[in-house]
């Protein structure tokens, strides 16, 4: 049986699933609740099967309505990377570009670097994101991001990355601390000192770990944070040390109350932050001005 699917009764079908709801699905459409209800009845009569239980303020899909939705929205992903190549194609350094940065970096290298973005590149709308790691490399292998700002190295497969720049790490400590008295502070300071230190899922986590692993530095067991910004209000209340990115301890995030920032001499222990995008994608132009932009810019 030969069935005519409508990219715009997929759009409709996936609205649903995501909202739960009639009204808002339409909303998101753009169209009036009894148009999205009618085509998707259509929908289901045209494949022969119930897609959707439709209940008074319940509304959920069936079995073969989940499978569907599943597909629909890779097949609604490929159609809008069609028009995005054409975009492309057209002017490389127009239309959206979908981005995504650690939460570890993104509050601190945007303010750095969005004005020279937004003055060479006036036609490239950025869609901004935070996300940790492993989402947001699965963002990028499901083609829904376009480039991620991350530290390296990171698994590969499929995609392609480039080295931005590499940022030191600082120390930052309460300020009646006594190596707040030091210009520079070594690894080796660390030891006999509380550690205090991102929850699990975070890479920065594991970096600060390896930095103080080869200076003999436990963690601190009792408490895990969920931001830097966590970090450094637990150091201003004594609580312990921790190590930031030297971009988190620059500016208004130098002059936290109460919290004393050092950097340590020279080798520093640094953090590499790079650029992954897919192999395959039809954005390297905009992709590599912007990853310019940002190399130049961050530091």
């Amino acid at each position: 049986m030969a069935v005519d699917l409508k990219l715009k009764d997929l759009r409709y079908l996936v609205a649903v699933a995501e909202q739960r709801h009639f009204g808002r699905a339409a909303a998101r459409c753009f169209v009036s609740q009894p148009t999205l209800s009618a085509q998707l009845k259509k929908l289901e009569e045209s494949l022969g099967v119930q897609l959707i239980e439709r209940a008074p303020n319940n509304v959920t899909l069936t079995e073969a309505g989940e499978q569907i939705v599943a597909r629909a929205r890779r097949i609604i992903e490929a159609s809008d990377e069609v028009v995005e190549l054409a975009a492309a194609k057209r002017d490389p350094l127009a239309g959206k570009l979908r981005v995504a940065l650690l939460p570890t970096i993104g509050p601190y290298l945007l303010p750095r670097v969005m004005r020279a973005i937004r003055r060479s590149l006036p036609r490239l709308e950025l869609r901004l994101y935070e996300q940790q790691t492993a989402p947001l490399l699965a963002g990028l292998h499901a083609g829904e991001l376009d480039l991620g700002i991350l530290a390296l190295p990171v698994e590969l497969a499929g995609l392609e990355s480039r080295e931005l720049f590499r940022e030191p790490f600082t120390l930052a400590v309460p300020e009646h601390h006594p190596l707040a008295a030091r210009e520079a502070v070594r690894t080796t300071d660390l030891r006999g000192e509380k550690l205090l230190l991102l929850e699990e899922g975070h890479c920065l986590r594991d970096q600060a770990l390896e930095v103080c692993a080869r200076a003999g530095v436990r963690e601190g067991e009792e408490f895990r944070a969920t931001s830097l910004e966590t970090l450094r209000q637990m150091v201003a209340a004594g609580a312990g040390v921790t190590l930031l990115p030297e971009l988190a301890s620059r500016g208004a995030y130098g002059n936290a109350r109460g919290v004393e920032v050092r950097p340590f001499v020279r080798p520093a222990p640094v953090r590499h932050i790079g650029a992954v995008w897919r192999k395959t994608t039809a954005r390297r132009a905009a992709i590599d001005a912007v990853t310019r932009l940002i190399a130049e810019h961050a530091q």
